[in-house]
């Protein structure tokens, strides 16, 4: 919960194998960095094959991370502005932009001393994205995606199609990838 409010997240890995994919639902409790999300993959992965995985975070954005064998792992997000409001988009975020964990503690713009501490709610919830942006200046996430648009073209998703997609992206990658019955099996 998170200032009175409940976030919800989808995530699920897809493991590649000779016989197709297999799905996992997967919590993220553990998860706080990148390099956690990618063991955690490996670990779903069969002979260190293509696992695929998926967080989206209602409708505001989603996130594609792929990891084949022991290489770094390649992400892609849809919106990132969006994404980086939120705690697992932050993480990818900050790594796409190549930010370290450390870098929003220095920063005293960032220290949250205003008495919302305590989850009360913080009465610029309401400020939007033009007023942010103003105020911490051009170095935010940009509006819009970020990471590796080509993660998933020789799996048949194209740049140009992941792109575009916006609702419903994961069952329309999902359907590309020819395993939609698996996916929504965890969904």
């Amino acid at each position: 919960m998170t200032s009175g409010r409940v976030t919800v997240y989808f995530a699920a890995l897809l493991a590649r194998t000779e016989d197709g994919w297999e799905a996992s639902d997967t919590e993220l409790d553990d998860v706080e960095t990148l390099t956690d999300l990618a063991d955690l993959a490996r670990e779903a992965a069969v002979d260190d094959d293509t696992v695929v995985a998926f967080i989206e975070q209602e409708d505001a954005w989603f996130g594609v991370i792929r990891v084949d064998g022991e290489d770094d792992p390649r992400v892609f997000l849809s919106n990132a502005a969006a994404a980086a409001k939120s705690s697992y988009g932050a993480m990818l975020t900050d790594e796409l932009l190549g930010r370290e964990e450390d870098d929003a503690a220095d920063d005293l713009d960032s220290l949250d001393l205003d008495g919302t501490e305590d989850g009360e709610p913080d009465p610029d919830d309401n400020v939007d994205d033009d007023t942010l942006e103003a105020v911490n200046g051009s170095d935010g996430p940009p509006r819009g995606p970020l990471g590796d648009a080509a993660l998933l073209a020789d799996l048949g998703v194209s740049e140009k199609e992941l792109l575009a997609l916006d609702s419903d992206a994961l069952g329309t990658i999902a359907d590309s990838l020819g395993c939609t019955e698996v996916l929504e099996a965890v969904r």
